[in-house]
């Protein structure tokens, strides 16, 4: 198949749950993440991690040390992850918000990601990545998201699904 890709994009594979950094049709890196508990689907408040493409479309966090919690998308009162924590979904150290590119399908209505708050995010369950258990953001450890961070600029395309024949990218300019 042949597929025009952007040149530098991230590919959320669930079946395998992988983040691969790819550049020029190689990956450059991979990193072990968690996707939805609930399985995958675009559906407002049904806590799963959407299909298709998506871009980034806001970027949030950066200089914040690897255990700061966000809460609200901000960092309040300088509260620091604590392993104990009772908080069983924790966003840690950065945000990377996702925007739908596929009217329809994620983008609009009631299937709309940006509207989901569906994030790639750092968190404090390492012990939990490489399963399906979050509530339907991308989660990767802390060290994995500041580390990816500084390459993933606002516009940087994203997949979410594990092949790209299911996902052709929509060949438009973001």
């Amino acid at each position: 198949m042949s597929v025009d890709l952007p040149m530098h994009w991230l590919w959320v594979q669930p079946g395998q749950q992988q983040l691969w950094e790819m550049c020029a049709g190689e990956a450059l890196r991979v990193y072990p993440v968690s996707t939805a508990r609930a399985g995958l689907g675009e559906e407002r408040n049904s806590g799963k991690t959407p299909r298709g493409w998506h871009y980034i479309r806001a970027r949030i966090g950066e200089g914040l040390p690897a255990d700061a919690v966000l809460r609200g998308r901000r960092w309040r009162d300088g509260e620091r992850w604590q392993p104990d924590s009772t908080h069983s979904d924790p966003i840690l150290a950065r945000i990377l918000w996702l925007c739908g590119l596929e009217p329809g399908r994620n983008r609009g209505g009631n299937v709309d990601t940006f509207r989901r708050y569906i994030y790639l995010h750092g968190t404090g369950r390492e012990d939990q990545l490489g399963q399906a258990v979050s509530a339907g953001c991308v989660r990767l450890a802390p060290t994995a998201i500041i580390d990816l961070f500084p390459r993933c600029g606002a516009g940087l395309p994203v997949l979410i699904g594990d092949t790209l024949s299911s996902f052709p990218w929509p060949n438009r300019s973001t």
